[in-house]
């Protein structure tokens, strides 16, 4: 069931507008761990009457086990190599949202099959609401470390050069989820559309 209404006017004009110029392409979510990804596609997605995908829970289903437990059975390099298949299974599947894990958009095979099927959205996050999120997550393999604080700085301090070729960046905060959701939507529109009612103030510029 959709979390949110379908706007009425210049909102659902807006919507019209992406979803003719998206066609056939995804909107790929891509950041760090925290940083909404799940959130802010699924309102995003009733809000484009998309479908919504989330590429953990489909890595989950594909090997029958829990992430943590594929961590722990098989290692991280078997679950980036299951994950990049099953993310390359979702953008074939047609136009949808799609929810990354933190690490797929650092494998190059990935970025580029998101470049050529998907407009990717970077949702940037700080180390502190990262960490405000993530802290009572007990689900989180990388994070089960004697300081997972450090372990989120390290992780931001690696990913982010990477996260920067995503086609959008929308800075992810403690404001409500409709206004981030507002601001792709608007990012989107400017992407894709050319013009948009307005740029979205917490919307950086687009990757050249």
């Amino acid at each position: 069931m959709p979390e949110t209404a379908t706007p009425s006017g210049a909102g659902a004009s807006q919507e019209a507008d992406i979803m003719s110029a998206l066609g056939t392409r995804s909107i790929v979510l891509v950041g760090m761990m925290g940083a909404g990804k799940s959130t802010i596609g699924r309102r995003l997605s009733a809000r484009l009457h998309l479908p919504f995908l989330d590429a953990d829970t489909e890595i989950e289903a594909a090997a029958g086990m829990s992430i943590p437990d594929i961590f722990e059975t098989h290692g991280e390099p078997h679950f980036r190599d299951g994950e990049a298949r099953v993310i390359a299974r979702l953008l074939d599947s047609g136009p949808a949202v799609i929810a990354t894990g933190g690490g797929a958009f650092m494998r190059e095979e990935t970025r580029n099959r998101i470049r050529d099927k998907a407009v990717s959205i970077w949702l940037k996050a700080d180390a502190d609401i990262i960490m405000k999120r993530v802290k009572r997550r007990a689900d989180r393999p990388l994070l089960r470390t004697a300081d997972p604080a450090a372990t989120v700085g390290r992780l931001i301090e690696e990913r982010e050069p990477v996260y920067r070729h995503a086609d959008l960046t929308i800075w992810s905060r403690d404001v409500p989820h409709e206004k981030i959701v507002d601001e792709c939507l608007d990012a989107l529109h400017v992407r894709l559309c050319g013009d948009g009612p307005r740029q979205a103030p917490n919307a950086l510029s687009a990757t050249p």
